[in-house]
């Protein structure tokens, strides 16, 4: 059996793609702060899919979460074939209303965990000929959001890092791509606090779909996914839009917002 590592493995995306990987038979490494509950989601997949499982109580925020995954993943004896970079935070107010160690905990989880792990997992992948990394974007990282928020500047760094590294490894074997959801049915915005009453449920996705997606992606080779059509339309225009034309009428949102 080959092994993936998922990060924030315990809800949302990251248990779905735990869920789906298991289901495909390989081992797993999950990592995510809470101990307790990684533990509960290791016991149920090992007996729903007969697969080892260990578990990783890390904070990846922190230098120390990040160095205790990242020696797990450069252990030549126990390689890794994918690393899933999932774990991520937002923050609900815009850049100036947050607190700056706000700012900077999701920079660090959202930014340097991603670049980390991913220069520790790599390395092996290269030196084998083979391997895959997925980190975990959003559409949002296509363009600016209103009202302010800087958590799509995060997000479009992992786009442009998962593309720049893409190109570099392609020709090793080592596969990288970025997952670019649009909103998703987790924990993801009630732990940040972010209204979500007047979202249409249209714009909705279902986290196995976009997991499904994802995998499919990355082995087609792709480096970036965006599930579902409504979200490839909506994430183009966002992305292929006159950059003054959607400024403008990102600024119009926020004169709306902050009304």
């Amino acid at each position: 059996m080959t092994t993936a590592l998922v990060t924030g493995a315990t809800a949302g995306l990251g248990a779905a793609f735990a869920r789906a990987l298991a289901a495909e038979r390989r081992d797993l490494v999950l990592v995510a702060r809470d101990a307790e509950r990684l533990s509960a989601t290791a016991s149920d997949l090992r007996d729903r899919f007969s697969v080892d499982v260990e578990v990783l109580p890390a904070d990846l925020a922190s230098v120390d979460g990040c160095e205790l995954v990242e020696k797990r993943l450069a252990d030549a004896s126990r390689p890794v074939e994918l690393l899933v970079n999932n774990a991520g935070i937002g923050l609900r107010d815009a850049f100036l209303e947050n607190p700056i160690e706000d700012e900077e905990r999701m920079l660090a989880l959202n930014v340097r965990a991603v670049m980390r792990l991913t220069h520790a997992a790599v390395p092996g992948m290269v030196t084998r000929g083979h391997g895959d990394v997925l980190n975990v974007a959003s559409v949002a990282g296509f363009g600016v959001t209103a009202p302010g928020s800087t958590y799509s500047a995060t997000k479009a760094w992992v786009i442009t890092f998962s593309e720049s590294v893409h190109l570099t490894l392609r020709q090793h074997g080592v596969r990288v791509s970025a997952v670019c959801p649009g909103f998703v049915r987790t924990e993801f915005h009630s732990r940040a606090a972010i209204p979500t009453e007047n979202i249409p449920d249209v714009l909705w996705l279902d986290a196995d779909d976009v997991v499904r997606d994802a995998l499919a992606d990355l082995r087609r080779g792709r480096p970036t996914s965006v599930s579902s059509v409504r979200y490839k339309v909506l994430g183009g225009i966002v992305r292929y839009a006159p950059r003054p034309v959607f400024l403008r009428l990102i600024g119009r949102a926020a004169r709306t917002v902050g009304r």
